[in-house]
C-alpha cells in the first residue's frame, strides 16, 4: 500500500490517500502508515494526464532521427543529412518551403549514397531515395506509391507507413524510455489514434510503456489484454478523399463491432465528408469523435455541437504552427483554427491531445497554448478561442479522485492557483499510474550511489 501524505485533491482541504490494488481506496487525514509513503507537503493532488490522440510508435522512431524542422533552404536540409551518422537515415519534419515537394531524384542530390527515407511535416508523405528504393526489391509497390507518366516510382509515398515498416524493418522503437518521459510530463493514460493499428502494432505496444493504453485502429484489431480497444479510425484525406457510401460502410462495420469512429478531420471538406458519411450510416453515437478539427467554421460548430460528436483537439498546433498559420491563412479564419473556446460554448466536448510526433508531447505546453491562443514568435492567433485555465487543464486532466476511483494521479507542487497560472511541467513532483510510482522527481533528482 501507498499512502500520500498531506495532500490536496483538486486544491480543498489536506487529506491523506491510500493506495491498493490499483485505486484509491481511502482518504482521511491521519490514515494508518503503509508500506511506502510519500509527504505530499500540502501539495496539489490531480487525477493523471491522458493524452487523447498521439501516434506513439512514430513518436518513438522520431528519437532516432534527423529533424529538418526550422530548416527552409536546400542548403541547410543537404548539409543537416550529409553530417548525420549511421549506413542508412531516416529523417522528418522536412518543409516544402525548402526545396518543394521532394522526390527519388532531390534525395538523391541531398544523399546519393546511404538509404534515405524521409517525412514531410504533416507525416502524410514518406520520401525514399534511389538507394531506399532499390532495398525494395521487386515486391509489388502499395496503392500510395506515386508513379510518373512512365510508370516508374518517383519515391513518394503517401499514407503509408505500415507497408513501409514492414518493407523497410528497423530496430525496435524504444518504448521503456518513451514510457519515462511521458509519465515526467504527468501523462498516465495514451490513446493512440494511428488508423492502420492492428494486432500487430498492438503486440509492438502492450507492455511496454507504464501508461495506461487505448488503441483506435483499423477493423482487424481486436479485443486484448494490456489495452482497451478505442474507436475505429477514418482517414480521410482531402488530397485522394473516400466515397461517402464507403465510409458510411466502414462505420457501419464498427457498430457491428461495438465500437465508436473517429475521423481524422483537419479540413473543413475532410469534415463535411465525415458528417455526410455518418448520416448515411444512420447518424451520430455517443463517444464518434473528430479528430484534430484543424479548421472548423462557425456553422459546423453548431452542426458538432448539436449531433453530439466529441472534439480531439491539438491546441499546441497553435504554438508550433501558428506563425505559418498566420502568414498562410486568411485573417478572418483565425478563430476557425483548432477552435476550443467556441465549441466549448456552444455544448460540444472538448478532449486534448498532441498528435505527437507531429506536434509538440509536452500537455502543458498544449494547455497554455489552449489558454494564451499565442504562437511559438508571441503573436496572437484566434484570441476568441482562448480557453480559461481550468478549462485548458480539464482538455488533458479529468476523473475523480475519491474512494474507489483508480490510483492514476499526478501530484504538483504549489496551490491550484499556482499550477493554473504556470501550466508548467516544473511543477510535476509525483506521477502514480495504478497506484505505482512512475515518475518522482525527488528520486530524479538525487544522486546515485
Amino acid at each position: 500500500m501507498l499512502v500520500l501524505r498531506n495532500v490536496r485533491p483538486w486544491g480543498l482541504d489536506a487529506v491523506d490517500a491510500a493506495l491498493d490494488g490499483g485505486r484509491i481506496v481511502a482518504m482521511d487525514r491521519g490514515l494508518p502508515g503503509g508500506a511506502e509513503e510519500i509527504d505530499g507537503r500540502g501539495d496539489l493532488l490531480l487525477p493523471g494526464l491522458h493524452d487523447h490522440h498521439l501516434h506513439i510508435l512514430a513518436t518513438a522512431a522520431r528519437r532516432r532521427s534527423v529533424g529538418l524542422a526550422g530548416l527552409v533552404s536546400e542548403a541547410a536540409v543537404s548539409a543537416a543529412l550529409r553530417a548525420a551518422p549511421g549506413d542508412a537515415l531516416r529523417a522528418v519534419d522536412y518543409d516544402e518551403r525548402a526545396a518543394g515537394l521532394p522526390d527519388a531524384a532531390l534525395l538523391d542530390r541531398w544523399e546519393p549514397v546511404r538509404p534515405l527515407r524521409l517525412a514531410d511535416r504533416t507525416g502524410a508523405l514518406w520520401v525514399l531515395n534511389s538507394a531506399a528504393l532499390a532495398l525494395l526489391g521487386d515486391q509489388p509497390l502499395p496503392p500510395g506509391a506515386e508513379r510518373d507518366a512512365q510508370g516508374q516510382a518517383t519515391g513518394r509515398f503517401w499514407r503509408e507507413d505500415a507497408w513501409l515498416r514492414a518493407a523497410l524493418p528497423a530496430a525496435p522503437p524504444d518504448l521503456a524510455t518513451l514510457g519515462a518521459e511521458l509519465a515526467a510530463l504527468g501523462l498516465t493514460a495514451l490513446t493512440d489514434a494511428t488508423a492502420h493499428n492492428g494486432p500487430d502494432e498492438a503486440a509492438l505496444l502492450v507492455g511496454r510503456l507504464p501508461q495506461r493504453l487505448t488503441l483506435m485502429g483499423a477493423e482487424a484489431l481486436g479485443e486484448g489484454a494490456g489495452y482497451t480497444r478505442g474507436a475505429l479510425k477514418l482517414l480521410i484525406d482531402e488530397r485522394d478523399p473516400p466515397a461517402p457510401d464507403a465510409l458510411a460502410k466502414r462505420i457501419g462495420a464498427a457498430r457491428a463491432q461495438g465500437r465508436t469512429v473517429a475521423a481524422h478531420c483537419v479540413t473543413e471538406g475532410e469534415l463535411a465528408l465525415y458528417l455526410a458519411a455518418l448520416d448515411l450510416a444512420g447518424g451520430v453515437r455517443s463517444g464518434d469523435r473528430v479528430e484534430h478539427g484543424g479548421l472548423i467554421p462557425p456553422a459546423f460548430v453548431r452542426t458538432l455541437a448539436a449531433a453530439g460528436l466529441t472534439v480531439a483537439t491539438n491546441p499546441a498546433f497553435i504554438h508550433a504552427r501558428g506563425d505559418r498559420y498566420r502568414a498562410e491563412v486568411p485573417q478572418e479564419q483565425w478563430d476557425w483554427l483548432y477552435p476550443a473556446a467556441g465549441l466549448a460554448r456552444a455544448g460540444a466536448a472538448l478532449l486534448g491531445g498532441s498528435d505527437a510526433p507531429y506536434a509538440p508531447l509536452d500537455p502543458w505546453l498544449a494547455m497554455r497554448a489552449a489558454r494564451d491562443r499565442l504562437t511559438a514568435a508571441g503573436y496572437p492567433l484566434g484570441l476568441d478561442q482562448r480557453l480559461n485555465a481550468l478549462a485548458a487543464l480539464r482538455l488533458y486532466c479529468r476523473g475523480e479522485i475519491a474512494p474507489g476511483a483508480p490510483a492514476d494521479l499526478v501530484l504538483c507542487s504549489g496551490s491550484l492557483a499556482d499550477v493554473l497560472g504556470d501550466l508548467s511541467a516544473e511543477r510535476m513532483r509525483l506521477t502514480v499510474i495504478g497506484g505505482n510510482v512512475a515518475f518522482n522527481r525527488a528520486a530524479a533528482a538525487s544522486p546515485r550511489q
